[in-house]
């Protein structure tokens, strides 16, 4: 059977994904599912079975009041909540509402396994194949962010370990750790917040591979554009993304804070091996643990485009404002500068504002 054909798919629900699809409906772009025939189509695929990208699926104890980065999509702002509300409970209900307002007809669950040339026309076709089917676009946006990849560091002896390890992606509550000795590792944004939710029931022990680089100023709008700036470079050349942070430095929060006036904000040096009932640190000491918690970070979810070939050999993407350098009919949003929720919402509109500026050239 031929793959339905699409003007642009966009793979992927999230913040990305609507606030692209959002602009090619502003465009005068139908949802497939709606077309008659004679305008440009579009269509939005995301493997989650409902609404709400990865909001859904973070720990119940992140609240509206702590969580880091919402930014409204485009055209409807989030409603008010409660500061005290999960955020899994309020965000993935706004997406579904978003949906539903701008009629963005998202097809799930679908899962992309390969995202592969038509032929070797330029010009031509990208085929999406799917486990409910193959389309073939002109344009596909990839929105898949990063979620899916948790990142779990390899260590010597990791496998020796008769504790529990997991990553913050396995997260649900501190109250399963209440009263164990947890080893934190990472620098980010999370792992701040976990040991300090956790250090209320357990006896933390935090380690990061460098010293954070702590900043007064607020990690506000301005910072954040800021911080994307500061990626873009990379992604240029083809490196890896890399995290904010790196970019950044550590911005105080309220919840690190809270943990530096209850003394527990105190960074260790990474250990050099895990043994069977803790870790050992650089100096030989050794630390006890009955839980080992990885807060480092996550990799975008990109091997379903595998068969373009485009992964350099640093193991990066060329990417500029947004679009592969390497393949002009391809978009990569959600990935690197755009990777926060301020910049998703303005690479989905930028990849349409290129689309268009493509279908005008052609035209002409």
């Amino acid at each position: 059977m031929e793959p339905a054909a699409v003007d642009v798919v966009v793979i992927g629900g999230g913040q990305a994904g609507l606030s692209a699809a959002y602009h090619l409906h502003r465009r005068g772009f139908v949802p497939l599912q709606r077309a008659t025939g004679a305008e440009p189509t579009f269509l939005v695929v995301d493997a989650n079975a409902a609404p709400g990208g990865a909001w859904q699926h973070r720990w119940p104890s992140l609240r509206m009041a702590t969580v880091n980065g919402i930014h409204e999509l485009p055209g409807f702002a989030v409603p008010p909540a409660d500061p005290v509300a999960a955020s899994r409970d309020i965000l993935p209900s706004y997406f579904a509402e978003y949906e539903e307002r701008f009629a963005l007809d998202v097809l799930r669950p679908v899962r992309v396994r390969a995202v592969r040339r038509a032929d070797e026309d330029p010009a031509g076709r990208l085929i999406l194949e799917t486990d409910r089917g193959s389309w073939s676009a002109r344009f596909v946006i990839n929105a898949t962010g990063t979620w899916t990849r948790p990142f779990r560091p390899h260590y010597p002896g990791q496998e020796r370990f008769r504790g529990r390890q997991l990553h913050v992606a396995d997260y649900v509550s501190a109250e399963e750790f209440r009263g164990k000795r947890v080893v934190v590792v990472g620098a980010g944004v999370s792992a701040v917040q976990l040991l300090d939710e956790i250090s209320h029931v357990a006896d933390t022990f935090w380690v990061t591979r460098r010293e954070p680089e702590w900043v007064e100023a607020d990690f506000d709008i301005p910072a954040r554009v800021a911080a994307i700036a500061g990626v873009e470079d990379r992604v240029r050349r083809g490196l890896p993304p890399g995290s904010v942070i790196s970019v950044t430095g550590m911005h105080w929060t309220p919840w690190a804070r809270a943990a530096q006036a209850r003394g527990v904000l105190v960074r260790h040096p990474m250990f050099a091996s895990i043994e069977e009932d803790g870790v050992r640190m650089p100096d030989g000491s050794f630390e006890p643990a009955d839980v080992i918690l990885w807060a480092t970070g996550f990799r975008p979810a990109l091997d379903h485009l595998a068969p373009l070939r485009l992964r350099t050999r640093e193991g990066g993407f060329r990417v500029e404002n947004g679009r592969s350098l390497d393949e002009p009919r391809l978009f990569l949003i959600g990935y690197g500068p755009s990777q926060s929720t301020v910049g998703a919402n303005r690479a989905g509109r930028d990849a349409v504002r290129a689309i268009m500026a493509d279908r005008v050239a052609v035209a002409a």
